[in-house]
């Protein structure tokens, strides 16, 4: 029997490694749309959108919220270098509140420079992509699949 064909993916920060494992498929927030990436795909480069990237492995999907970034594909491993990353499960949705009731605050601030406002409204946009993600880990039952580095693999 042939051996089942699988992605390489790695999704990485400046200061952290968010997933390091195979996979089946990947769905990602392109700039130019959802995109899925499956073995054997043509090698591509394209930038990320704020949003949700699906790692889908034993038909069990993982939801990591991305704060935008790159993604490569090339020989079977995708390449995500995240501008900002972290595990549906492990999203701190009073934390992303917070973050997005700040930023609203900001935003309703009058003597605000074009800079600040552009920054809160990015802190925005991060804050409401998390939450987003956040409420679809639950809507999925929370289901997550260990990672090869959590598995001692």
């Amino acid at each position: 029997m042939a051996q089942r064909a699988t992605l390489h993916v790695r999704i990485i920060t400046a200061t952290d490694t968010i997933f390091d494992g195979e996979a089946d498929m990947v769905l990602a927030p392109g700039s130019e749309g959802e995109l899925g990436i499956l073995p054997r795909h043509a090698p591509l480069l394209t930038t990320l959108n704020i949003g949700e990237l699906r790692v889908r492995r034993n038909n069990v999907d993982e939801g990591i919220f991305i704060g935008g970034g790159f993604l490569e594909v090339n020989a079977n491993v995708v390449t995500v270098l995240a501008d900002d990353a972290e595990r549906s499960a492990n999203i701190d949705e009073a934390r992303a509140e917070e973050a997005r009731r700040r930023a609203a605050a900001l935003l309703e601030r009058r003597d605000l420079s074009a800079e600040a406002a552009a920054m809160a409204a990015a802190e925005m946009e991060r804050a409401l992509g998390r939450i987003r993600v956040a409420e679809l880990h639950r809507r999925r039952g929370g289901r997550r699949q260990p990672t090869p580095q959590e598995l001692g693999q």
